[in-house]
């Protein structure tokens, strides 16, 4: 396959590493970088092969199958009883999770236009969860996928610029490659990984790899698209941790994204803030758009509804879960209890994604030939023992802290 042909092959990808890209991931990247500098460079790396693994897994199984991991997850038991229970945990761990979290991507899209313009945050957070929607609206795959691809490509510009112009240590750099757990990392360790390997990515990428590809023949294009940009979005990542290593001396803690924006413009001037501003607004916006689409997707397979663009039920779940940003962006609200909540489901419902994955990717009935290799079972179980530890840690940091 050549360059063109590759490029020509970006498509769902993209969406899944704008889905994982959002103000969530930059603000613990902002800290890493902050804190410590490049030390924990290492830990995307492992996000993104276990990114890479998870998503090649749930890419394939949509490919084959043509189902939506959702109706997979919800066929694979024919006991009444534990068919509800998995459709209760999808659509309380994914819809409602993608509803919490949806007022902080809105919000982060809002503070970089607040950015550039000064108009308030609370202005801007409502345009573009309707801009937001509108795109939904149109119930155009091809539409929504180019507009993924461009922000993307924005978004990745704008911080890559900014990490090539504080000219990180490139020796520095490449130590962070090895694995270090320094005093009180622990945490922002199981954010970074967190943040990067999403269990709503899972459901979203089963489903779009049907809206772009036909079948096995495809298979090969598919891993290119997955497998690229999910590097673009760990190269991105990595770009944030430089910039704030750059700006900040080491130990530095800050508590958010806002502070990060306000210590490049004496350091490199307006351009480098608004190269920041740009791609937290991205940031924002396609996490905005992805949250939705996701949570509408794994909703609706999960409840045998069709899931397609333009149906109703498809649109009420997506524009429902927009609203509740909509609205409490414009309020300035932040719903904690809802947000506490969708924490702990997902850091429920991932480990066990990630198990019925390979599981599921081992079934010579529902994959033929396309089943898993010995080495792609070994490097699942590996991402899925360290799913379980996230998970775990991330009740505890909730119930108890």
């Amino acid at each position: 396959m050549g360059v063109i042909d590759r490029l020509k092959a970006i498509g769902p990808g993209a969406l899944v590493a704008a889905a994982f890209i959002g103000p969530g991931t930059v603000t613990t990247a902002s800290v890493i970088g902050a804190e410590h500098a490049y030390l924990l460079v290492w830990t995307i790396a492992f996000s993104i092969l276990a990114t890479i693994v998870l998503q090649e897994m749930s890419a394939r199984l949509g490919l084959i199958t043509q189902e939506g991991l959702g109706e997979a997850f919800r066929n694979e038991f024919d006991n009444p009883i534990p068919q509800a229970i998995t459709v209760a945990l999808v659509v309380s761990a994914i819809g409602i999770g993608t509803a919490a979290f949806q007022t902080g991507n809105i919000v982060g899209g809002a503070a970089g236009l607040s950015t550039i313009t000064g108009v308030s945050e609370n202005v801007w957070g409502p345009i573009i969860g309707l801009v937001a929607a509108g795109l939904l609206w149109t119930g155009s795959y091809k539409l929504i996928e180019r507009v993924f691809i461009g922000l993307v490509s924005i978004m990745g510009a704008a911080f890559l610029l900014n990490a090539i112009m504080v000219r990180p240590d490139l020796g520095s750099l490449a130590n962070g490659l090895v694995p270090t757990v320094p005093d009180g990392s622990a945490y922002l360790i199981a954010g970074l990984v967190g943040t990067t390997v999403v269990g709503y990515n899972l459901f979203l990428h089963a489903s779009t790899v049907q809206e772009r590809w036909d079948g096995p023949d495809d298979l090969a294009e598919c891993r290119t698209d997955t497998i690229g940009m999910v590097i673009v979005g760990g190269l991105i990542t990595t770009a944030i941790v430089v910039t704030a290593a750059a700006v900040f001396p080491a130990g530095t803690q800050i508590t958010g994204v806002g502070e990060m924006a306000d210590q490049l413009e004496p350091v490199f001037g307006g351009y480098a803030l608004t190269f920041f501003a740009i791609g937290l607004f991205a940031a924002g916006f396609t996490s905005a758009m992805s949250a939705p689409l996701a949570g509408a997707y794994a909703t609706a397979g999960a409840l045998g509804w069709e899931r397609d663009l333009t149906s109703t039920r498809f649109r009420a779940i997506w524009m429902t879960i927009l609203g509740v940003g909509i609205v409490f962006s414009a309020l300035d609200y932040n719903p904690v209890q809802v947000i506490v909540f969708a924490q702990v489901a997902n850091g429920l419902l991932l480990p066990i994604l990630a198990v019925f994955l390979i599981y599921a990717m081992n079934n010579r009935d529902l994959l033929g030939e396309y089943t898993n290799s010995t080495l792609q079972n070994v490097l699942g179980g590996l991402v899925t023992l360290v799913v379980v530890g996230i998970g775990l840690r991330t009740l505890y940091d909730v119930l108890f802290l």
